[in-house]
């Protein structure tokens, strides 16, 4: 079994900045992965299904042209879960669409939670802090054409690392391997 995740990243100079705003505040995910927006939470695959998967998403990616997302602002998932996030103001649309063709074929997987695109700041950390996060970041706006994303597998040691990037509208993919 091999866990995978698939993500938009967020492109610099936002996911240097979102990065070190999760290290300064102690969120203990800030360095296994970068400031994304999920497609595919972490899943459980067999190893075998990898060349399987890497096609379904190239297939996907080329189904979809790039498009804009507009982040702005924080909100929260609280009471429910002990997350802040900076929130999609455009693109959640298109998030969605991609989502859902991404979550289709050998990854149809059912969903505990609708889908929310979002960018996590902090996470699992007391409220003082998750509050600090909704404060200092309420002011955030940023905005970045998607013209890609990224399958990621999780090592032993629980670091994310890619291993396949797709184009948004091509059926090519650039393997980071």
């Amino acid at each position: 079994m091999q866990t995978i995740g698939v993500v938009i990243v967020v492109p610099e100079p936002w996911g240097s900045d979102l990065q070190a705003f999760r290290e300064r505040i102690g969120d203990p995910m800030a360095d296994l992965i970068p400031p994304h927006i999920t497609l595919l939470p972490p899943v459980g695959i067999s190893t075998q299904l990898i060349s399987g998967v890497v096609d379904h998403l190239a297939t996907a990616a080329g189904m979809v042209a790039p498009f804009e997302v507009a982040l702005k602002g924080t909100d929260s998932f609280r009471p429910v879960s002990p997350v802040v996030f900076v929130a999609l103001e455009e693109g959640a649309d298109d998030c969605a669409t991609l989502e859902g063709l991404v979550r289709n074929g050998p990854l149809g997987i059912d969903s505990s939670w609708p889908y929310h695109p979002h960018v996590t700041v902090a996470h699992e950390l007391p409220d003082q802090v998750l509050d600090l996060a909704c404060t200092e970041l309420a002011g955030l706006e940023a905005s970045f054409v998607v013209d890609e994303f990224t399958l990621y597998i999780l090592d032993p040691d629980g670091r994310w690392h890619p291993t396949h990037t797709f184009p948004l509208g091509s059926q090519t993919d650039r393997g980071e391997d």
